[in-house]
Formats: C-alpha cells, structure tokens, sequence
C-alpha cells in the first residue's frame, strides 16, 4: 500500500491538477502517530495511546516527548500496559481500512498483536479502547468548510475491521447517528476544525468514537481520501443533506 501523499506529491512535480487535500495533509492523516501530535495541539480530545517502532528484532518504546528505549516484545508490551487499561485497540501507524488492526484483551493478545502490526509498518500505535457510539462526518471545501450529517457505524464484529467493513452484511450505518441534535452539532464542528488543523483541503472523512458512559466526544482519525463504493459512509453522508449542499452549492 503506498502511502497517502506521495501520489499528491507526483502530481504537484508534475503540475498535474487533482482532487483532495494536498501533501502535507494527505501525509499527516495516513500517519496515525503524527496525526495525534497535531490534533492534540487542537485541543481535540483523543484515546489514551502509546507509540512504538519495530527496528529489526527489537522494538522501540517512544514516550510523549519522543525520548526512544529499546525493548524486547515482552518488555515493550508491559511498557504499554502499565499505561492503558485493556481492551486495546493496536495499529499500523499507516494503514487504511483497519487492515492489520486488532483489538488485546490481555497482555498475550497484546502481544500477538503487535508483532502482526509490525508486519505492516514499522512505526505501531496502541490505543485504550473506547466504548460507545462509533460516528462518522464528511466535510467539504477549502476555506469555507460545511460538513455533513453525522453517521453511525453498527459493526458486526467485535470492532469495525476490514471484514465487518467489506465481508460482513450485518454490519450497518445508521444516518443520522443515533444521538442527540446537540452532539451532532459539536462533531460537526470538531470535523471542520479537525479537517483544518491539518490543512485540509477539498473533502475528508472525520470519524469520532462517543463515549458511552460519558457522552464525551473523541477523535479517532481522518481520512483524506475517503472510499466511494456503494456501501462507503462519505456519498451516503453527504446525499442525505443534498437538498440542503445543492441549495449552498448554487
């Protein structure tokens, strides 16, 4: 898979124009790690995390102020766990459509799913798990930003993973979310400021996870190049409020 914001890159030395946001946003959203970094600079609330990188047969605790310790699997693995409460939720840094994630339930899950990240990218993101509404938001634009209705993920699996995504017919989306006017609002606002915090141009997808208990809003990450297929959230977002785009629009 190649990375989001290459292909940009090619295209801005070529002087070819395209579709979407530009090269450093396409480059920032498809890395997770780096994704927080600056959404955490937006004051945007996001899932407890910790970083590790994979260099050849040992791995590499990296703290929040990017100080390294390398570690073995078992080592790094503990590291992790004295920060995060289980479930986990660990991934690629760069990786689309939740391959090579899985969810750790206790430390061997934790483990196994971490090497089998690392087959993936070398750079791993371990997430506290979330529970609660999994909601999606489409935005549209360059400066002036409008954003769509907000959707909700009913997975059929354990999580959303490539599986449930494309394999599984019971995993459904609920449009608009099942929550109230007033969270709606603040996703859709937090899509936009989000969008922009990493120069966003064009369209993205900006999905969020609402805490259960809580009913606090968290980031969970922003896709800058959405998919289009008939069952993909961003068309379905957007032509549920095509009256209201088309009257903006014109």
């Amino acid at each position: 898979m190649e990375k989001t914001g290459t292909i940009q890159g090619l295209f801005e030395l070529l002087k070819i124009p395209y579709v979407g946001c530009k090269v450093l946003a396409s480059s920032v959203a498809m890395d997770k790690v780096y994704t927080k970094v600056i959404i955490d600079k937006a004051k945007i609330k996001q899932a407890k995390s910790e970083y590790i990188r994979k260099f050849e047969d040992k791995y590499i605790y990296i703290d929040k102020e990017f100080n390294e310790r390398v570690c073995t699997l078992d080592e790094v693995c503990k590291q992790v766990q004295e920060k995060l409460k289980y479930p986990m939720f660990i991934k690629p840094s760069n990786s689309g459509s939740s391959v090579g994630i899985n969810k750790a339930k206790n430390f061997e899950e934790l483990k196994n799913a971490v090497e089998y990240a690392s087959k993936f990218d070398k750079k791993i993101l371990v997430e506290q798990g979330i529970i609660g509404h999994e909601v999606e938001c489409a935005v549209l634009g360059n400066e002036e930003v409008i954003a769509s209705n907000v959707g909700e993920i009913k997975a059929a699996d354990e999580f959303y993973s490539f599986d449930a995504k494309y394999k599984n017919a019971q995993s459904k989306t609920l449009i608009p979310a099942d929550i109230s006017k007033e969270k709606q609002e603040e996703i859709r606002k937090l899509a936009v400021k989000a969008f922009k915090a990493i120069d966003g141009k064009g369209l993205s997808r900006v999905d969020f996870f609402v805490e259960e208990n809580t009913d606090e809003v968290y980031l969970n990450e922003i896709n800058t190049m959405p998919g289009f297929t008939t069952i993909s959230m961003y068309p379905k977002l957007f032509e549920s409020v095509r009256n209201k785009l088309y009257k903006i629009i014109r």
